[in-house]
């Protein structure tokens, strides 16, 4: 029997809500085909039936009610499974949101324990702030200290000069770029304090230059702007000024505006190494590698230490495209074989 005539056949005795009635080989679906094929019932299918509540289907079967009564009472009968049914399922629905509140105020009760837990506050504290400046795994010698700096950090202050040295030196692990430049911006913020209250325009140079290390060269900008509007500054003090606004403009790609006032500043301070180097920086970025290189060859002759040059020309080299990376490398290494020998990895890398 195929399932459109089993459909049929449970419709016709009011049982089509029963999975039983229309499933091939169920109890209640054979017992239908031996009633509807007009044969008798073993007594353990009339007690099937009236046991499991089918007692219209029982009083057809044992010939004590004729069809239409039948009809009227098993119409009946599926009308009441039908509204049992629907309280089963609200009473089931109440208790599994019943349930599903007991365990979410559980959850809840179990994670307010944790949260009163001094030792677990603690230990989850550490683990968010080891996350937030990029920190991994720590020395279990170095963990106190490191843990009570990255406080002190995130609760605004400043450190002392002893723990930045410990920092890079012995924990440098630690020494992150996200914490370097948290460090960068709370002494920037200082130094910008500092300089609104004593007008010392020296605090607005180093102040300038950290927040440039921060990544916040607008800041920079504004912090030298007012102290370059006071004027009355010496060509020293004006120089370094506009040095570190050139620098500020460099980092936001603005090279015309660098170069102007990194000539400035040469002018003012001539034999100043420092707005040689950021010339040389420009020009390079530019594309005027031989002027940039003139520039950087006169920062070395005032005083411009070696490495400090070349760890600025590493980093502007990584941030040219591949092919300038490769032109710039070229033209310095044929300028001095010697002075850029360093540069030959990067180009066979290049390669």
């Amino acid at each position: 029997m195929n399932s459109a005539a089993q459909n049929t056949l449970a419709n016709i005795y009011f049982v089509g809500d029963v999975p039983g009635a229309v499933q091939t080989g169920a109890r209640l679906h054979n017992i239908l085909v031996s009633i509807a094929a007009g044969g008798p019932l073993s007594r353990l299918s009339q007690d099937f039936l009236a046991t499991h509540g089918f007692k219209a289907l029982h009083a057809l079967a044992s010939g004590s009610v004729d069809r239409g009564q039948f009809e009227h009472l098993a119409q009946i009968e599926r009308e009441q499974r039908t509204e049992l049914a629907r309280a089963r399922a609200a009473d089931m629905a109440a208790t599994l949101a019943i349930q599903t509140a007991e365990r979410n105020a559980a959850v809840k009760a179990h994670f307010a324990a944790m949260a009163r837990d001094p030792k677990l506050r603690r230990q989850r504290e550490a683990k968010e702030l080891r996350a937030r400046f990029g920190i991994g795994y720590v020395e279990p010698e170095h963990y106190p200290r490191v843990m009570a700096l990255l406080r002190r950090i995130s609760n605004g202050e400043r450190l002392q000069v002893d723990d930045i040295v410990w920092l890079e030196t012995e924990a440098d692990d630690c020494w992150t770029d996200e914490l370097r430049k948290e460090w960068h911006a709370l002494e920037a913020k200082a130094l910008a304090a500092a300089w609104q209250k004593t007008g010392d325009p020296w605090d607005a140079v180093n102040g300038s230059s950290h927040y440039r290390k921060a990544g916040k060269p607008e800041l920079a900008l504004s912090l030298t702007e007012s102290a370059l509007a006071k004027g009355g500054t010496s060509p020293k003090i004006r120089s370094a000024l506009e040095t570190t606004r050139a620098g500020a403009y460099r980092d936001l790609h603005l090279l015309d505006e660098a170069k102007a006032l990194g000539l400035s500043a040469h002018h003012l301070t001539p034999n100043d190494f420092r707005p040689c180097t950021l010339l040389g920086a420009v020009h390079i970025e530019q594309g005027d590698l031989a002027t940039g290189h003139a520039w950087y060859v006169k920062a070395e002759k005032l005083g411009a230490d070696t490495r400090a040059v070349d760890h600025d020309l590493r980093a502007l080299i990584a941030r040219a495209s591949k092919p300038e990376q490769r032109r710039i490398c070229e033209f310095l290494i044929a300028q001095d074989p010697d002075r850029f020998a360093w540069m030959r990895s990067k180009l066979r890398a290049l390669s």
